[in-house]
């Protein structure tokens, strides 16, 4: 059963990040470390697990309910916890969705299934069966991950067909909006914020989180908050008391880090943020697995350079963050 109940996905979210032994096991006390760092951060509203950002994919199920058990261990009490649902059936994202709430999720965040990839954007139903099988296998609120809409995945759901889900999922109650495009973010967070029963926005687009913050969005649920939380929650809350310059600020702090993570190749933006821990002296190794391999020299440069121009202090030699 949830712990808290009555909680609705608005605020700071990080998602956290998974670390590894060189034998590529999970790294469990390293991960209780990071998830006290994280759920450290005053004014975080949650955080979230088991999603990209913990490299979810190359996890199995087994392994994904161990996370869980870590993290309600760890600071469960304390603090709500969003739990990814990443499957491409929907029976099995089902089952993944009725573990989460029996181990105390608070919400789940819900990833395209990659069957949707070829056309499923002109089959609105397919989304609804998707949403719908995981909504009566679950009571939780859901966060309807919104992937960009065009691209090589095609995994976006069109804003009518996101209308439909939240007419017809009554807990489908936010979205983790990824669009990657600023007219669409701005239109997706006015008329979501508009129905009769409203749907938040949370803003993954930590490339340019000041401008999607401003647009209006309740929330930030993004891996940055991994490693800079605390500037994340400082430019929402700027944002929210209508302090554009203290906003702004904030903002020339985050945007090295920002543009480090999410720098080409996109794919390597955890990566990276495990580095960054690294460099910052929180975790005590980069690993990752495979297909994602180890940075190179050149990419390290970058984020010590970054990390510096963001006013951090850096803990630990270049050498051994590699």
């Amino acid at each position: 059963m949830p712990r808290f109940p009555d909680w609705r996905p608005a605020g700071v979210i990080p998602a956290c990040l998974l670390p590894f032994h060189e034998d590529l096991s999970i790294d469990e006390a390293s991960y209780r470390k990071h998830l006290r760092d994280v759920a450290g951060v005053r004014g975080i509203a949650a955080i979230t697990v088991n999603a990209h950002a913990s490299e979810v994919a190359s996890c199995t199920e087994e392994e994904q309910r161990r996370v869980m058990d870590l993290t309600m261990e760890e600071v469960g009490d304390r603090l709500p916890v969003v739990h990814g649902i990443y499957a491409d059936g929907s029976q099995n994202a089902a089952r993944l969705a009725r573990r989460a709430e029996a181990g105390g999720a608070s919400a789940l965040l819900v990833f395209p299934s990659a069957v949707l990839a070829m056309g499923g954007q002109l089959r609105p139903e397919m989304a609804y069966a998707h949403f719908a099988t995981i909504a009566e296998a679950s009571s939780l609120p859901l966060i309807l991950f919104q992937y960009p809409l065009t691209g090589p995945a095609g995994l976006g759901y069109p804003l009518e067909t996101i209308l439909m889900l939240a007419e017809r999922i009554p807990s489908l109650v936010a979205i983790k909006d990824w669009c990657a495009d600023p007219v669409l973010h701005e239109r997706q967070v006015r008329t979501l914020r508009s129905l009769p029963r409203p749907v938040a926005v949370l803003s993954t687009h930590s490339a340019w989180l000041l401008a999607s913050l401003v647009s209006g969005c309740e929330g930030v649920l993004s891996g940055a908050g991994s490693v800079v939380a605390d500037l994340q929650v400082a430019m929402f809350e700027a944002v929210r008391r209508g302090d554009l310059a203290g906003a702004r600020a904030v903002n020339e702090r985050y945007l090295p880090l920002a543009q480090a993570f999410y720098a080409p190749p996109f794919l390597d933006m955890h990566n990276r943020m495990k580095a960054a821990l690294v460099l910052l002296g929180r975790l005590p190794r980069a690993v990752v697995r495979p297909p994602l391999v180890a940075l190179g020299r050149h990419e390290i440069e970058r984020l010590e350079a970054a990390i510096r121009a963001a006013g951090l202090p850096l803990a630990r030699p270049l050498e051994r963050a590699a």
